[in-house]
């Protein structure tokens, strides 16, 4: 239910968003969760593997037609030109059934494999999907990131622009010197360069990020890398709770040791015998209207295993108006295919391998949960740090330009403490993206959407509190 859900919704979205893009009103914004099911809504590839996985289902919903009677119509005309004897033109119709009676569940359980082998199909869709919606939070983020830090260097170059026009003044009034000028012109064309290598890199960030999203240009971005934003973790214990309950790896487990149970009680019950009726009426004649009719009934018996195979079957019926009918036959194969008689052992051996493995998936499950709880952690202890340079940075600047007036730097030793702001401002927008990257990566383990993880620790810190 939950993956119809998010396909309803990727559809929806992809419906909205596309239709806004077309009308190319620049005015729309978007947001990572929209980012996602947008790149996830404008995949051709998923669209194609989703719509042959579709045709899959519908195969095999008709697979219900196996507990229903086969019926077959026949109709034949024999005529027979004699140079002695009569001539004659036999016109046979008749109509036939095969009924499955019994057959040990091994139709039913051939349904569930199948159905197992589908729902492991979906999940690996899903996993698709969530892997190219995450490539565009990933492709939003990084353009972001580089957005801001272009912002903070074209902000430096003005001020640094502004400083050098001072130093050059001062140069000609005999104040600094030449040397002086020389090097802060070298800094210039270094943020200059810098500048249009990061525009470059941007401009191509942006194309991809449209391209992949199926947009000829970019909406609004809403969602903003802010350096003063801090995130609410769950416990490591609540962490590992969820990730064992919702994260794909161990859904898509489940569905593998669901395939195999399926498997093992299929092959186990080949041994069971089938019991079919069989059934058929026919009428025949040399003219019409045709006169003569028959009919028969019987059951038909099958076992077949490694060591014997063996097909019995009866039939009586009866020809009007005076003849009755009656038929037994058998079948009897010694040894039809003893190399099957280890299909059960390998059947039980890959569900033990299943059920070993979902074990140790299980346990590393949790421990990956902890460790990305701790992730998270290390990576917001890195935002606060950076802050706390930014500002110790900013009091530095402040204070060099006290000691300018002073007389006791040059103005160049200025400009390089700028510029030395300008890094730490940056390492500050890295260090907050970092923390979105982790925090995204956390929510994608406990398989949650986009912006999810403050919504869940909130509900278990409310549940907390009521259970004190």
């Amino acid at each position: 239910m939950k993956n119809i859900v998010r396909k309803i919704v990727s559809i929806l979205v992809f419906f909205i968003i596309v239709g806004k893009a077309g009308a190319n009103d620049l005015n729309d914004s978007l947001t990572f969760a929209e980012a996602n099911d947008l790149a996830i809504a404008a995949s051709t590839d998923l669209r194609h593997s989703r719509s042959s996985q579709a045709l899959l289902e519908r195969a095999w919903r008709w697979g219900f037609r196996a507990y229903f009677p086969q019926i077959s119509l026949t109709a034949s005309e024999n005529d027979r030109l004699q140079k002695l004897g009569p001539d004659s033109f036999i016109k046979n119709y008749g109509v036939s059934l095969d009924q499955l009676l019994f057959d040990g569940g091994r139709t039913r359980m051939s349904r569930r494999l199948e159905k197992a082998e589908l729902e492991l199909s979906s999940s690996r869709l899903d996993r698709m999907a969530s892997d190219i919606g995450e490539s565009a939070i990933a492709a939003y983020r990084n353009v972001l990131s580089s957005r801001t830090i272009l912002e903070i260097r074209k902000e430096a170059l003005v001020v640094l622009e502004e400083q050098r026009r001072i130093l050059n003044e001062e140069v000609n009034l005999g104040l600094a010197l030449e040397i002086d000028l020389a090097s802060a012109d070298i800094n210039l064309s270094d943020a200059r360069l810098g500048i249009y290598s990061l525009e470059l890199d941007l401009t191509e960030m942006e194309k991809q990020f449209a391209e992949l999203l199926g947009l000829e240009e970019l909406p609004i971005l809403t969602e903003r890398v802010d350096i003063y934003r801090s995130i609410n973790l769950p416990e490591a214990m609540s962490a590992a709770a969820i990730a064992k309950e919702n994260n794909p790896d161990l859904v898509e487990a489940r569905f593998s040791i669901t395939k195999r149970r399926a498997e093992l009680r299929y092959v186990s019950n080949l041994w069971i015998p089938t019991l079919r009726l069989v059934g058929s009426f026919g009428v025949s004649g040399q003219h019409y209207p045709l006169t003569r009719y028959n009919w028969s009934v019987g059951i038909n018996i099958e076992f077949a295993g490694p060591w014997i195979q063996n097909r019995a079957g009866f039939q009586m019926g009866w020809e009007p108006p005076h003849d009755n009918t009656a038929m037994l036959q058998n079948s009897f194969t010694p040894l039809p295919n003893p190399a099957s008689a280890i299909g059960k052992d390998q059947a039980r051996l890959a569900l033990e391998l299943e059920l070993e493995k979902y074990d140790i998936v299980l346990e590393r499950i949790g421990r990956i949960a902890a460790n990305a709880v701790e992730k998270c952690s290390y990576a917001e202890q890195r935002r606060l740090l950076a802050l706390q340079a930014v500002e110790i940075g900013r009091e530095r600047c402040r204070i060099e330009e006290v000691r300018l007036g002073l007389g006791h730097i040059t103005r160049l030793k200025l400009m390089e403490t700028l510029i030395e702001q300008t890094q730490r401002e940056v390492a500050a927008i890295e260090a907050a993206t970092a923390l979105l990257e982790a925090e995204r990566e956390l929510e994608r383990f406990l398989d949650l959407r986009p912006g999810e993880l403050e919504t869940i620790v909130s509900e278990i810190l409310i549940s907390e509190r009521r259970n004190q």
